[in-house]
């Protein structure tokens, strides 16, 4: 009987700490949606736009090719094992009549 009594207490106290809804989840509702970009100015905006082209045109070749693997399911699943290196090289830099 006692330790069904202790096991109920346990169970609804488990069933608190999972339930309990903190207000984090509802931060999203605070900020309309209107005004979700306007804390940055269109100045900001514009030379945050030039900065991430500049990111992409100047990535380093093996980012460019990891990502190009990323894009391909079987490219993916071979670097998972042997690594990305070996991955491409495997589907994007094969010879043709070559197998």
């Amino acid at each position: 009987m006692k330790s069904l009594l202790l096991l109920s207490i346990l169970a609804a106290l488990a069933v608190a700490a999972l339930c309990y809804e903190s207000h984090e989840s509802m931060e999203s509702y605070e900020l309309c949606k209107r005004n979700a970009n306007t804390f940055m100015s269109p100045q900001q905006r514009w030379r945050a736009r030039a900065q991430e082209r500049v990111r992409e045109s100047t990535k380093p070749a093996y980012e460019r090719n990891r990502e190009a693997c990323e894009d391909f399911g079987l490219c993916e699943r071979y670097a998972m094992v042997y690594g990305y290196d070996a991955a491409y090289n495997r589907y994007f830099r094969q010879r043709r009549g070559e197998k």
